[in-house]
């Protein structure tokens, strides 16, 4: 398995589908082919390279709009559409020269959740530099407006081995600590996480982050929950509208607005159309399916 100095002690979204994939196809089909996740370090020579981005265009990907230093790569693989478009129009990379397979998840089966009129969970389970500290202040108007209404965060750069990365986000986490309707689980085992997405209601992403693809969206879908979330990055892509989108916005105070807008239809469809929306969750489920 390739790793680098980032990967190495890191248990992202990335880390899981390499892993995935590893435990999934025949080891001897795999020895021959580098599968390269994101971060080019080394090229062997002796084996067809894969380069498999989860990455948009950067610094750390400014090389590949050299046509020659592509040719290293007997395929480059995206993980959606919007991704793959805009390699296109920032580096000029021909379409011909890559191939979009979305990511994917283990199902995570739904169970019963809890009853929606006693509690409506909401849960965050991506790291914080995403969009934490806009849902926060927007949960707590929802609150407000609706009560019985939880939210769970599991959320820090122990994900990826990082705890340090954590400290700009402290107070924000001590706020939450301290929240009688808040609870900060941190980071936790992905066993844990699938758990409390079959417990929860909602998956709350008010994203300022540009993703090219989101596999918390993706497991939120599976363990049957709404989700809640911008038509920003790859987004759109990940959910195609099944997601309870809203229009995304630069600016974090209208943002947190319109989020609370878009969360607050949430719980009310929850709790007044419970038919309606399992509709809707049958329908995700139905594209959900894309992603197994």
């Amino acid at each position: 398995m390739e790793v680098n100095e980032f990967s190495r002690e890191a248990n992202g979204g990335t880390e899981l589908m390499l892993r995935r994939l590893h435990r999934s196809l025949d080891a001897g089909l795999l020895a021959k082919f580098q599968i390269i996740p994101s971060r080019i370090r080394e090229i062997d020579p002796h084996r067809k390279t894969v380069l498999w981005l989860h990455d948009v265009p950067t610094e750390e990907t400014v090389a590949l709009k050299d046509a020659a230093y592509r040719k290293q790569f007997a395929r480059i693989v995206m993980v959606s559409d919007w991704q793959m478009q805009m390699f296109h129009i920032f580096y000029g990379m021909p379409y011909s020269e890559c191939i979009v397979i979305r990511n994917g998840i283990e199902p995570i089966p739904p169970l019963p959740k809890p009853d929606l009129h006693e509690v409506i969970n909401v849960i965050y389970h991506t790291t914080p530099q995403r969009g934490l500290q806009l849902l926060v202040p927007a949960f707590e108007h929802v609150l407000a407006r609706f009560g019985r209404l939880h939210l769970h965060v599991y959320s820090s750069f122990d994900a990826y081995g990082q705890p340090e990365l954590d400290a700009p986000y402290a107070p924000l986490f001590e706020h939450c600590r301290h929240h009688p309707n808040i609870t900060y689980h941190g980071f936790q085992p992905y066993d844990a996480v699938r758990r409390a997405l079959q417990q929860s209601h909602v998956f709350a992403y008010p994203s300022i982050w540009p993703e090219t693809s989101c596999l918390a969206a993706i497991e939120a879908m599976s363990a049957g929950n709404l989700v809640v979330a911008p038509n920003y990055g790859g987004l759109f892509d990940t959910c195609n509208r099944c997601a309870l989108g809203y229009q995304w916005t630069e600016k974090p105070a209208d943002h947190v607005a319109v989020f609370a807008d878009a969360l607050s239809d949430a719980v009310v469809r929850l709790r007044n159309d419970p038919a309606g929306c399992q509709s809707h969750l049958d329908a995700q489920k139905g594209f959900h399916r894309s992603f197994l």
